[in-house]
């Protein structure tokens, strides 16, 4: 299996006018891209400009960041064009590897928007350099800048940063230093969901497990189905009982702590997503903590019953000011 590395620059409207905004927010001006074999030598190299068809206006901080000109990117071919040859480049066994979670997204975005065959008609699964090098050097939860990562790893600044290709060379750089471990904590993109309950992400890792739901109508409906909700153990697949009930919050996220005999005390995390046509998604992760974890999870839980009562206090005074008797100092004599 070989790694594409891939890095896009994209351009935007500066007003947020134009019909096609919604739909084409980010336009791809430029794909560059490294290919490494399975042990992750560079064998092959990617690099065009995108000619532009919906923005003629470069955004100001695009035009700064990138140091691309409209008229250069005149000079480049239509994005069907591009798009047939990387995907030729490609391949047909490899992995997508990319800094930060967002350039597959907008990658699919644009193939949507010029109708365009997808890369995938359900989740991506790809590899987020930017979270591996988190997990492989620093705390797991940073995100830091490329430029960062390449200061703090000594690799030579050899070409300028923030054009597609450098940056994919630089990501490739970081991606072959990295211990054969932490590639196993790839990710996925879900621009487009699972398709049905059977093609739904059920996935283990080395500390927690992660659970990618379809597309349902509401949040309601999530809520009310049977996957979401369980509490069952990753190790040993047995239904959990729950010590802390399902919680919110804010009604996005939503917590529990569940037991196993076996192997202790799980925490559940259901975070309720927007999907790209409309309707919701649940990310559902669950992990084993300490019993010193649990008590800020009841700590969280203490907050949100307290928010709650003060909105159903305000609530109630609300409607009693509206539709009750009026107060005596507003009364004319």
């Amino acid at each position: 299996m070989n790694y594409v590395i891939m890095d896009l620059e994209w351009n935007q409207s500066n007003t947020g006018q134009e019909k096609e905004a919604k739909l084409l927010p980010f336009e791809i001006i430029e794909i560059g891209a490294i290919k490494l074999n399975s042990d992750r030598e560079m064998i092959d190299e990617f690099s065009e400009l995108v000619k532009p068809r919906v923005y003629h206006e470069m955004h100001r901080i695009t035009r700064k960041l990138i140091h691309l000109q409209m008229e250069q990117l005149e000079q480049g071919q239509p994005f069907e064009e591009v798009m047939k040859r990387f995907r030729e480049w490609c391949g047909e066994d490899y992995i997508f590897c990319t800094w930060g979670p967002l350039d597959l997204t907008e990658l699919q975005r644009n193939l949507k928007y010029y109708d365009l065959m997808p890369l995938s008609d359900g989740p991506i699964k790809f590899l987020d350099v930017q979270k591996l090098f988190s997990i492989a050097y620093e705390d797991k939860k940073s995100r830091r800048t490329l430029e960062y990562a390449i200061d703090y790893l000594a690799i030579e600044k050899d070409i300028p940063f923030h054009r597609a290709f450098s940056d994919a060379y630089y990501t490739a750089k970081i991606l072959a230093l990295m211990d054969e471990k932490v590639l196993g904590n790839y990710s996925f993109d879900v621009f487009h969901l699972p398709g049905d309950k059977d093609s739904e992400i059920h996935v283990t890792f080395e500390t927690y497990a992660k659970y990618i739901s379809r597309k349902f109508a509401d949040k309601s409906q999530a809520l009310d189905d049977k996957t979401v909700m369980a509490t069952r153990c990753y190790l040993c697949h047995k239904p959990l009982r729950k010590k802390i009930r399902w919680f919110s919050p804010n009604g996005k996220h939503y917590y529990s702590v569940s037991y196993c005999d076996r192997h202790g005390y799980m925490k559940s995390k259901i975070r309720i997503r927007k999907a790209e046509d409309g309707g919701v998604y649940i990310v559902k992760t669950d992990k084993f903590i300490t019993e010193a974890d649990i008590a800020a999870i009841r700590d969280k839980q203490d907050k949100a019953r307290q928010q709650r009562k003060v909105k159903r206090i305000t609530k109630n005074r609300n409607h009693q000011n509206g539709t009750g008797s009026v107060p005596a100092d507003s009364v004319s004599s």
